[in-house]
């Protein structure tokens, strides 16, 4: 609604349900905004927990790796290394937060194949695999919590800003036209009261 508008009653009613339409959207901006907050905090501490598992696991692999390749040869685990299969089984799909789509990873670990046989090989190099299997899934697990942490943190920007433009900007501008209008009727009602006493002031004396 321009705020040059004539002081009307009915653009008294169009600004009163603007500023009504503004303060309700700026609710909404705000509570969007807390449930995006609290959702980002949820996946900031499952990121940590998960980050901190992949320290711990990629340490022990690596333990495990070097006594591989110690008692294999580095060579040999390089081989074996090789043989292990491609992961494809990795699917991505999205679901939706207050409209924020953020992404759904499915993966379904499978037992693992090995491409080697035991008497060929030492306990280390198993050790190590499982070890490396492990971080496999928590690095997917956690590209997923990252991915999703980032676009929450973007609609949430975007939400902050939408909010103080209606917080600061929109609301106080109709705020003010509502009182500017409801301050012109009221002066024009004080004129018309004037005018009509001074109008039967005049009838009387006649």
């Amino acid at each position: 609604m321009n705020p040059n508008t004539f002081p009307t009653k009915g653009n008294l009613i169009l600004a009163k349900n603007s500023l009504a339409l503004a303060s309700q959207g700026y609710e909404l901006m705000d509570k969007k905004r807390n449930i995006l907050l609290r959702e980002l905090m949820a996946l900031i501490d499952q990121a940590r927990e998960i980050q901190s598992e992949i320290d711990t696991t990629y340490t022990e692999a690596y333990k495990a790796l070097q006594l591989a390749n110690v008692q294999l040869g580095i060579h040999f685990v390089e081989e074996m290394a090789a043989s292990v299969p491609v992961e494809n089984s990795i699917r991505i799909k999205t679901r939706s937060i207050m409209g924020t789509e953020i992404p759904l990873v499915q993966h379904e670990p499978e037992p693992m194949k090995l491409s080697y046989d035991y008497y060929s090989t030492r306990e280390s190099l198993d050790e190590a695999r499982l070890h490396f299997e492990r971080v496999k899934d928590l690095t997917i697990k956690l590209s997923m919590i990252e991915n999703s942490a980032y676009r929450l943190a973007a609609s949430i920007r975007k939400t902050q800003k939408r909010a103080n433009a209606l917080k600061n900007i929109t609301i106080p501008t109709y705020q003010a036209l509502v009182a500017d209008i409801t301050n012109a009727l009221e002066e024009k009602d004080r004129e018309e009261f004037t005018r009509l006493k001074v109008i039967k002031s005049s009838q009387a004396r006649c």
